[in-house]
């Protein structure tokens, strides 16, 4: 796990300030190297190959920069007869398969990955992520400069022109996330998931082509039983855990909550480490999830850790939220980053469940989509406006009253009602750019003649899923220098689950179905009917309470959200608690707080002189 960045017609004083951004990805080795006008940079975590896997990595004509990893890298080896390897590096491997089978050779690829590999035979990039986009990489292009890096940061810290895109912005604070390529910079896009970049290096011209589009798993559904169904979900649920456990050389741990996300992971990989560390946090005011997490660990003999936290906030909120280098309004981002400093202290490798819940229908909302409760609900729709609000987004009341509101609307009012539900039914964002694309994607995915319940896992799958929640894990252990693993987003998890039956997801009004019933086979009686967590943030006693002077000082006066939002607006949310239930303002509270946080270190770098400051770290410089 690694961080890299590369540079084109930039003059060499920008290197070092590059690796200085991206040092806690790669703490163990930074290194460059230097091809005409191209600089390519590579910090590295150690996990493969510890020795011998040095990077950039040359192979001939080729030389490649990678962060993530290949887990049937050795597997693959065997289709590279006339080639001999000199490591047992994941890198060389694909460097390897990348000559001999072009683009092609990433369908073959079971991992998470971003690389650039550079092609001097035919004087050009290729830049690639994985499947979902469980690795990060951006790109920024103007005029006859390129520069390309693991992290918006990176950019940032760089680069002094960077111009705010305020569409993108608008979209950002009504939906909570930043719709696919977009970033909140002109001229800064993010590489898409499942996607290969070619860019000639003379006159930077890109190409984009796919190479995975998760909709395209939907349309030729599977004919097997529910038996069947539970042995191959098993069986490549195996396959995946090992390799991801086999595929280091240093110990690797596991998440493990109350879920039965988790709780299938350890059970599985138990069977391939014995004493299996585990890991559960215990917050102060947060859900305790240790004594379910608890049972887990001691069915399976883990080694088992309970860490408990004391949050800092005050002091830690702005140095997290600023890590993610764009408004990052997932509060969950508070508590992973906590539990991933703490993990780091035991492991360097962990596991974890992502992935499950948008796979296998495992949140609540999906439920009356799939029985087809939205045709209904229309009818009582217009109960909303004498209800009174809901406090508490756990109970039923709030899944009624939510249902009820959203039943009424199509394509993106019904999404982001579904979802992320910030200023819906509040406030009305005006038109722009940025919306009109994603509106226009939701529309293109609800015409596919698929099934409700496939049309919002796919939008899931493409918006929620790498926008926020593998952004939200990546940037929360890489801060740490801390890998995560995400099996149920292997290759063949990927190309599997979305040909499952819909009953086999969501069955009646049991959510992730077929998962629950294969944890009967692992006697997991305790945990098979637990209802759907994530991290449960008191969001609400935080805006109201340790975090309510920071959040008025940052809203008030001349403070950048009232470029998007109406001043008048934003104090009726600050001052009044009756006006909107408890747990959307402080939604929306806290996504204004995120924004104003990125907009004060924005405007922190934009100050900086172009040129970098000099700084100095242990390098080696590989090649020319």
């Amino acid at each position: 796990m690694c961080g890299i960045a590369g540079l084109i017609n930039f003059n060499d004083s920008y290197v070092d300030s590059v690796k200085q951004s991206l040092y806690h990805r790669g703490p163990d080795a930074q290194t460059q190297y230097q091809y005409k006008n191209l600089y390519l940079v590579h910090t590295r975590l150690s996990i493969q190959d510890i020795k011998h896997g040095d990077q950039p990595f040359v192979i001939g004509q080729h030389v490649i920069i990678f962060n993530g990893e290949i887990y049937n890298h050795l597997e693959l080896r065997k289709k590279l007869n006339n080639y001999t390897f000199k490591t047992r590096s994941d890198t060389e491997t694909l460097l390897a398969l990348y000559i001999e089978f072009g683009i092609s050779a990433l369908e073959m690829c079971d991992g998470m990955f971003a690389f650039v590999i550079l092609d001097k035979t035919n004087n050009k990039l290729i830049l690639a992520r994985d499947r979902v986009g469980k690795k990060p990489l951006y790109l920024y292009k103007k005029a006859k400069k390129l520069f390309f890096a693991s992290e918006l940061n990176a950019l940032l810290h760089s680069l002094s022109n960077l111009s705010i895109d305020e569409d993108a912005i608008s979209a950002y604070l009504r939906s909570g996330f930043f719709f696919q390529d977009t970033t909140p910079y002109i001229d800064v896009e993010e590489v898409m998931p499942g996607h290969v970049y070619e860019i000639e290096i003379d006159t930077l011209k890109v190409e984009r082509s796919s190479y995975f589009n998760i909709a395209d798993q939907y349309e030729n559904p599977l004919d097997i039983t529910h038996e069947e169904a539970i042995i191959q979900l098993d069986s490549i649920l195996h396959q995946s855990i090992k390799s991801r456990l086999l595929s280091s050389e240093l110990d690797v741990g596991a998440f493990l909550s109350s879920g039965i996300d988790s709780s299938l992971i350890v059970a599985i990989a138990s069977q391939y480490v014995d004493k299996l560390k585990t890991f559960t946090v215990k917050f102060d005011d947060s859900y305790d999830e240790s004594y379910l997490a608890g049972l887990t660990a001691n069915k399976f003999s883990t080694n088992h850790h309970e860490l408990k936290v004391s949050m800092d906030l005050k002091n830690d909120i702005e140095k997290i939220l600023t890590s993610y280098g764009e408004p990052f309004m997932d509060s969950s981002a508070v508590p992973s980053f906590y539990i991933s400093r703490e993990a780091k202290k035991h492991v360097t490798v962990v596991l974890n469940g992502d992935g499950a819940d948008e796979l296998f229908g495992g949140y609540r909302r999906y439920v009356p989509i799939a029985n087809n409760w939205i045709n209904y609900a229309k009818y009582f729709s217009a109960l909303t406006s004498i209800m009174p609000n809901s406090h508490d987004k756990q109970n039923n009341y709030n899944y009624l009253y939510r249902l009820l509101s959203m039943s009424n609307k199509k394509g993106l009012d019904f999404y982001l009602s579904a979802t992320t539900d910030l200023f819906e039914d509040l406030y009305s964002f005006k038109p722009n750019r940025a919306m009109q694309k994603m509106e226009s994607f939701i529309a293109g995915v609800n015409k596919k003649n698929i099934s409700s319940l496939s049309k919002i896992l796919i939008l899931d799958s493409s918006l929620i899923l790498p926008s926020d929640l593998l952004k939200k894990i990546d940037i929360a252990t890489m801060s740490n220098s801390l890998e995560s693993r995400s099996p149920f987003l292997s290759k063949y998890m990927l190309e599997w689950a979305p040909k499952l039956a819909d009953r086999e997801k969501v069955h009646g009004v049991t959510t992730k179905y077929i998962l629950r019933e294969l944890t009967k086979k692992y006697s997991l009686n305790e945990i098979c009917n637990q209802p759907k967590r994530g991290f449960e943030v008191p969001l609400k006693n935080w805006v109201e309470g340790e975090l309510k002077e920071n959040i008025f000082d940052r809203l008030s006066g001349d403070f950048y959200a009232k470029t998007y939002v109406d001043s008048q607006f934003i104090d009726r949310i600050l001052h009044s608690k009756k006006f909107v239930s408890r747990e959307k303002r402080a939604k929306i509270l806290w996504d204004l707080y995120a924004l104003e946080i990125w907009h004060n270190n924005y405007l922190k770098h934009s100050l900086k002189q172009s040129k970098p400051t000099e700084i100095y770290l242990s390098n080696k410089k590989i090649g020319s």
